[in-house]
């Protein structure tokens, strides 16, 4: 935030759990009362738990791994899907309420989407964000919004071990680990002028560790 001001931009940070549906209008109320109306809405929230639909499984890359449970499919959606079509929703109503003419919406997924071994909710739920993505594109080009999908691959946040960036490296065919501005750059893209013949896209930047068909 302090780089941002340094900048000469404004920053304004609120923490909200977007499984409380009542947060998202109030999100938007605070960005509308200290930064002005919502042109770009970039959604980047997401709860991930490991559950897998095999028993036998235990831990994968040393993280535990519980058994598929209602409670955190439940969480997953929440967070993950309803909160990102929510979140749509109030922009969009914003959006018309004002005669606005000009709007870019950007969904992050994931590059594992389509299938991810002992993280079967998390793929599943975001999986729903590509589908109310490309819903929403087709539904609301005639007001002048885009919306696209930036699907990470393996972005070193910290999280990803030694031992697991060894493996992911030499087969990414860009020979390393995503860095967190590599991906910001396709989103900065995205919410520009420069994108406003791209609508109901899927981007996968993870340096071609998943390509697309």
């Amino acid at each position: 935030m302090r780089e941002i001001v340094a900048g000469g931009g404004a920053v304004v940070s609120r923490e909200a759990d977007l499984s409380d549906t009542t947060n998202i209008p109030l999100l938007f109320d605070q960005c509308e009362a200290q930064l002005g109306p919502v042109d770009i809405l970039v959604n980047n929230h997401t709860h991930c738990v490991l559950e897998t639909f095999d028993p036998a499984r235990v831990t994968t890359a040393g993280f535990p791994i519980r058994f598929v449970s209602e409670a955190e499919i439940d969480r997953h959606f929440a967070i993950n899907a309803r909160a990102y079509a929510l979140m749509m929703g109030e922009y969009v109503r914003r959006y018309l309420d004002r005669g606005a003419n000009w709007g870019r919406i950007i969904n992050i997924s994931t590059d594992a989407a389509h299938e991810h071994i002992a993280n079967v909710n998390y793929a599943a739920s975001k999986h729903a964000i590509e589908s109310y993505s490309r819903s929403a594109a087709a539904e609301l080009g005639q007001y002048g919004i885009t919306v696209n999908i930036v699907a990470p691959g393996p972005i070193q946040t910290g999280y990803i071990t030694p031992e697991a960036e060894a493996e992911i490296a030499p087969n990414t065919p860009l020979g390393r680990l995503g860095k967190p501005e590599d991906l910001a750059d396709v989103i900065v893209f995205m919410a520009s002028e420069q994108a406003r013949w791209l609508t109901g896209q899927l981007l996968y930047v993870g340096g071609g560790w998943r390509m697309g068909q």
